[in-house]
C-alpha cells in the first residue's frame, strides 16, 4: 500500500486556491474517509469516485480490504463542490498502483458522473489564472470549460471527456497484456485545446438612440454620464421613453479592456452564469424592484456575488427606484462611493467589486401624473411624500445626474428616424472624452480611467479651476445649499463636460451646465 498526491484547485469567493489532495491505503477493514474541512458535496464524492472507477474498468475502492483516507489541505479552508472528484479518483489509482504518472505542474478539477464522465465546473477561469500564477504548466478539467479556460496563455489546458481519457494521457506504467487487449488502457494523449482567437464583434444595438423621438436633454445627459461614468436618474411621467433611454444607455459604453474582460468573466464563471468564451462588452443588470437585498448586495448561506457585483463594469440599472425596498436603496450607499460592498455574515466577511454606473427612473410620485399639464394627480399630499422620502438624502447626493423626461409631443411620434441623432453618432464622442480622461490619469499615474472615479484628494490635485469658475460655483453652491460631496461632483461633472468639448479647461458654462443638472423638484430630500 501507498500514499499519492496530486494537486486541484477551488473557487473561494472570486479568487481561488490551490488544494493539496493526498491519498493514503493501508490494509485493514474497509473503511473511505475524507479529512480536510470537506462539505456534504465533497464527502459525497466517495460514491461517485467508487463508481466512475468501477465503470472506467478498474476494481471499485469499496471492494477491497483496505482502508482509504482522502486528504484535503489546507485542512483550515472548507472545501466545497464536487469539482475535486477528478483528482480523488486519480490520486486513488497512482496510490493503488493501478497506474503511475507525473503529477508536479499539473493540476486537475472536474466532476464526475457514475460512469466517469466528466462534468463541466463553475469558476474554470479563475482557477486557471491561480494555476499559471502558481507556476502550473498543464490544467486537466472537463472538456466543456476547456474553452472558457483557454483565454488564459502560458499554461496547457487539456480537456477531457471522462476519466478514462485522462488516465489515458497521463499514465506511463507499461500496459500488461491484458490491460491491451481489453481495449480500455492505452497510451493517448489529449490534444492541448487551442483558443481560436475571434475578432471582437460590435455589439449588435438592440435600441438606438435615433429610435427615441425627442427628450434631447436626457439624451444629452446619458451622453455625459457615459463619458464620464457618472450616475444618472430619469424622472418623468409614464410613457416617456425612460426605460428605452436606459437601454440604449449601455450601448453608449466602450467596450471592456482585456483585463476588465477577465474580471467579469471570472464573476460570472464562480456564479455559474458564464455562457461560452469571454464577456467582451459591459454587463447590463436590470433587476425587478421586488429583488431582496441578498440578491441586490451578495451574500447569502453560501456568500454568493448580488447583482451589484455581476454589474461590475458596467450598469446597474433600477427602473421604478423608489419601488425597491428602502434597506436596498440605502445598501447602495458604500458601492456608489467606495466601488466595491462588504458583505459581513457570521460565517465570514468578504469584498465583492461593485464598479458600475448607476441608471435609475422613477416617477414624481406614486401615479406617475403629479405636476403633468393635462393629467389629474391622484394621489394624496401624504402619498407624494412618502414617495420622496424613499430617497434618503445620502442616496440623492451619490446620483451625479438628474434629468427630467417630458412628455413627448405627438407630432415628434412620426418623425423620420433621421431627423434625430443616433447611437453612431454619440458613442465616437464618448469614447474620445473616455481617451481623453485615460491619458491624463494615466500620465499622473492614478489608477482610475474616468472623472468619476476620481477622490477628493486627487480632484484638488487634477482640476484646477480659474478664480472667476470657482466664484461662479461657489455662489451656486451656497444658493443651492449643496453638500461637499455634491460639491466635488459638480466639479467632476463639469470637467467631463468639458473633456466632451475637448477643453483644457473647465469654463463656467461648463460649471453652470453641471448645476443643471442637480436634483430639482427633490431638493427638499
Amino acid at each position: 500500500m501507498a500514499v499519492s498526491k496530486i494537486y486541484s484547485a477551488q473557487a473561494t469567493l472570486l479568487n481561488a486556491q490551490i488544494i493539496d489532495i493526498e491519498v493514503d491505503l493501508s490494509k485493514g477493514l474497509h473503511s473511505f474517509s475524507i479529512v480536510g474541512l470537506a462539505d456534504k458535496s465533497v464527502d459525497e464524492s466517495k460514491d461517485r469516485v467508487s463508481a466512475a472507477i468501477k465503470n472506467s474498468g478498474w476494481k471499485s475502492p469499496k471492494n477491497k480490504n483496505q482502508k482509504v483516507v482522502v486528504s484535503l489541505a489546507p485542512a483550515d479552508v472548507k472545501k466545497e463542490g464536487p469539482l475535486f472528484d477528478l483528482p480523488i479518483a486519480l490520486a486513488y489509482l497512482i496510490a493503488s498502483e493501478n497506474i503511475k504518472a507525473e503529477t508536479e505542474k499539473r493540476l486537475f478539477i472536474g466532476e464526475l458522473s457514475l460512469d466517469g464522465k466528466l462534468r463541466p465546473i463553475k469558476g474554470a477561469l479563475p482557477i486557471t489564472q491561480k494555476a499559471k500564477k502558481e507556476g502550473f504548466r498543464e490544467i486537466f478539467l472537463p472538456k466543456e470549460n476547456a474553452g472558457e479556460a483557454s483565454v488564459i496563455s502560458g499554461i496547457k489546458i487539456y480537456g477531457a471527456e471522462n476519466l478514462l481519457e485522462v488516465v489515458n494521457h497521463i499514465n506511463t506504467k507499461e500496459l500488461s497484456g491484458e490491460e491491451k487487449e481489453s481495449g480500455g488502457l492505452e497510451k493517448k494523449e489529449i490534444p492541448v485545446y487551442i483558443n481560436k482567437k475571434k475578432k471582437i464583434k460590435n455589439r449588435e444595438v438592440e435600441i438606438d438612440f435615433a429610435d427615441i423621438k425627442g427628450q434631447e436633454s436626457a439624451k444629452r445627459g446619458l451622453e455625459i454620464a457615459a463619458a464620464g461614468g457618472h450616475n444618472i436618474i430619469m424622472y418623468g411621467p409614464p410613457g416617456t421613453g425612460k426605460t428605452m433611454l436606459a437601454r440604449a444607455f449601455t450601448h453608449l459604453l466602450p467596450g471592456l479592456s482585456f483585463d476588465d474582460m477577465l474580471e467579469v468573466t471570472s464573476i460570472y464563471s464562480i456564479g455559474g452564469m458564464l455562457g461560452t468564451g469571454l464577456i467582451e462588452h459591459p454587463p447590463f443588470r436590470s433587476p425587478h424592484h421586488t429583488a431582496s437585498y441578498v440578491s441586490l448586495v451578495g451574500g447569502g448561506a453560501n456568500l454568493k456575488p448580488g447583482e451589484i457585483t455581476l454589474a461590475h463594469k458596467g450598469v446597474l440599472f433600477l427602473d421604478e427606484f423608489p419601488e425597491f425596498d428602502k434597506k436596498v436603496l440605502e445598501s447602495l450607499r458604500q458601492p456608489l462611493e467606495d466601488r466595491e460592498v462588504t458583505v459581513s455574515r457570521a460565517k465570514g466577511s468578504v469584498k465583492y467589486p461593485a464598479h458600475f454606473i448607476l441608471v435609475a427612473t422613477m416617477n414624481p410620485c406614486p401615479c406617475g401624473n403629479y405636476g403633468v399639464k393635462g393629467k389629474d394627480c391622484v394621489c394624496s399630499a401624504q402619498a407624494i411624500e412618502r414617495y420622496k422620502r424613499k430617497l434618503s438624502g445620502p442616496i440623492v447626493d451619490r446620483i451625479d445626474l438628474w434629468v427630467e423626461v417630458s412628455k413627448v409631443e405627438h407630432e415628434k411620434l412620426t418623425d423620420a428616424r433621421e431627423m434625430h441623432e443616433g447611437t453612431t453618432k454619440m458613442k465616437p464622442r464618448v469614447e474620445n472624452a473616455r481617451k481623453i480622461q485615460e491619458k491624463r490619469y494615466a500620465k499622473a499615474k492614478l489608477k482610475i480611467k474616468t472623472n468619476a472615479e476620481l477622490t477628493a484628494k486627487d480632484l484638488v490635485k487634477q482640476i484646477k479651476l480659474s478664480d472667476k469658475v470657482k466664484e461662479t460655483l461657489n455662489r451656486s453652491a451656497k444658493q443651492l445649499d449643496l453638500s461637499a460631496r455634491s460639491y466635488h461632483r459638480i466639479i467632476k461633472l463639469a470637467r467631463t463636460i468639458a473633456d466632451m468639448e475637448g477643453s483644457e479647461d473647465i469654463s463656467e458654462n461648463h460649471i453652470l451646465e453641471a448645476l443643471q443638472y442637480r436634483p430639482k423638484k427633490y431638493q427638499s430630500l
